[in-house]
Order: C-alpha cells, then sequence, then structure tokens
C-alpha cells in the first residue's frame, strides 16, 4: 500500500480535531461491502452547485484502490483527514484537491451549463453531469455510490445510494473535495468579468452582495433563468424561463 501521509508543514488555524468532526471522518465500511459482494472498481460520485443561482453543477466520478486515504498534517500532531468538502476548510480542500490526484486510481469531472439547466431541469442536468464524468473513466466502475438517497442515474448502472455518504465513504469525499473545488475555480474565474456579483467568494450562491448585484443588473449569462429568484425581481421578471412539462425535456418558454 502507499504511503498516503502528505509530507507538509501544519495549516496554522485551520484544524479541527474536535469529536465531531473526527466522527465524520470518512472511511471504507461502504466500499467493503460492495467488495463482499463481488464489486472490484467502486466509483464515488458527488455533485457540488445544485443549489447555486449561477453557473454549472459540477460532479466527480473517483476511484480507489482502497488504501489509506491522504492525510494533511494539522496542528499538535493530530491529521486532518479526508470527509465532506464541506466540512473542510477551504485550504483543507485545496491541499487535498493537490494530492488526491495523484492517489486516486482515476477520477473524472462532469459539467451541466447554466443554460443546460433550464433546458431540461436539475434532475436531468444532474444526471447528464454524472454520466460524463463516469464516461470519462479509463474503466467502468462494478457499482456507483451516490451521496443521497435517490438514484437519478437508473440503468443500466449498479447504484448504492447512501444519505451523508461524503462524510462515510473515503471515495465520495475525495469526489466531493475535487468537485468542489473544481467548481469553485470556475466560479473565480468569472469573477473578474462581472466584479458586481462576488462570484469568487460566492461560488453563484445567493448571497448578500450576489443579490444586490441582481436587483441592480441583473442575471447575467451565466445565471439559471429557470430559478425562482427572478420571481422576486420585478424588473428582471420577464427573464424567468418555464419549462413546459408537457412538451417534453428540453421545452422552454418565457412567460
Amino acid at each position: 500500500m502507499r504511503n498516503a501521509r502528505v509530507p507538509t508543514d501544519p495549516l496554522p488555524g485551520l484544524t479541527d480535531t474536535s469529536p465531531v468532526a473526527r466522527s465524520r471522518v470518512a472511511g471504507y465500511q461502504i466500499e467493503e461491502e460492495l467488495r463482499a459482494g463481488g464489486a472490484v472498481r467502486i466509483a464515488g460520485v458527488d455533485e457540488v452547485g445544485r443549489g447555486a443561482w449561477a453557473g454549472p453543477v459540477v460532479v466527480c466520478a473517483a476511484v480507489t484502490d482502497l488504501s489509506p486515504p491522504p492525510e494533511l498534517p494539522g496542528r499538535g500532531g493530530r491529521p486532518v483527514r479526508l470527509t465532506d468538502s464541506k466540512l473542510l476548510a477551504p485550504a483543507h480542500r485545496e491541499a487535498f484537491a493537490k494530492v488526491l490526484p495523484g492517489w486516486l486510481s482515476c477520477h473524472a469531472i462532469g459539467e451541466s451549463s447554466a443554460a443546460e439547466i433550464d433546458e431540461v431541469g436539475m434532475t436531468e442536468a444532474l444526471r447528464r453531469a454524472s454520466l460524463r464524468a463516469l464516461e470519462a473513466l479509463p474503466r467502468r466502475p462494478d457499482v456507483v455510490i451516490l451521496d443521497g438517497g435517490h438514484d437519478f442515474l437508473k440503468r443500466p448502472w449498479p447504484v448504492r445510494c447512501e444519505i451523508k455518504a461524503d462524510q462515510r465513504s473515503v471515495t465520495v469525499a475525495a469526489a466531493s473535495v475535487l468537485a468542489k473545488v473544481h467548481r469553485d475555480r470556475l466560479m473565480a474565474a468569472l469573477d473578474p468579468g462581472h466584479p458586481a456579483y462576488g462570484f469568487a467568494g460566492n461560488a453563484g450562491y445567493p448571497s448578500p452582495v450576489h443579490q444586490q448585484a441582481l436587483a441592480a443588473y441583473g442575471p447575467t449569462a451565466h445565471h439559471r433563468l429557470s430559478w425562482s429568484y427572478l420571481d422576486d425581481l420585478p424588473q428582471w421578471r420577464h427573464l424567468r424561463k418555464h419549462r413546459d412539462p408537457l412538451a417534453g425535456s428540453g421545452q422552454l418558454s418565457l412567460l
């Protein structure tokens, strides 16, 4: 097995060694159960950006060899261990994102743009982004671990749905971190062209700065125009897009 310890100096002030944090460290229990059932290649899939008002939804599919995951050095000699990206400080997410690609057996990213989300709805857009990530892997996985209780992939993919899988599965936790860092970088790259919206800080989520910019300047080309936030902006409400459920996936109208 590889020595996955990351030999760097501690990241000052960013270590959470509380019992709550330690209890959320991801392990391999789900993967071991799947391997006992005959699965060899197990992909963890996680998404980020589902609730944002702007930008794509991003999915990462990651595959490990079940070796010990990387750890970051923390204060007091206690390591920072891999878990759900939302529970990690930004500096730790970035540090993990540097070492995870070299540790994972393979991984891939899939995206669905704001325009595609408007066209087909979030569930279908999430499925498409996930399929793009999975199909970009060099070898098809035997089973996919999805974070959450809903199988949006459907056939022919064998799926194991698990609530809070990003806190329980090393494979899903790795996917969570890589998806989050990838999307944050995408949104930060949009910031210079749209500085009023604060994309570098809010990643397209509805922060006060973002909401104020929307009220003043309206949505950009990167905003999801089918989202209900436009109903609360009278001067921009005419831009709201609505999908006609009777016309099938992809049919849009401006109401």
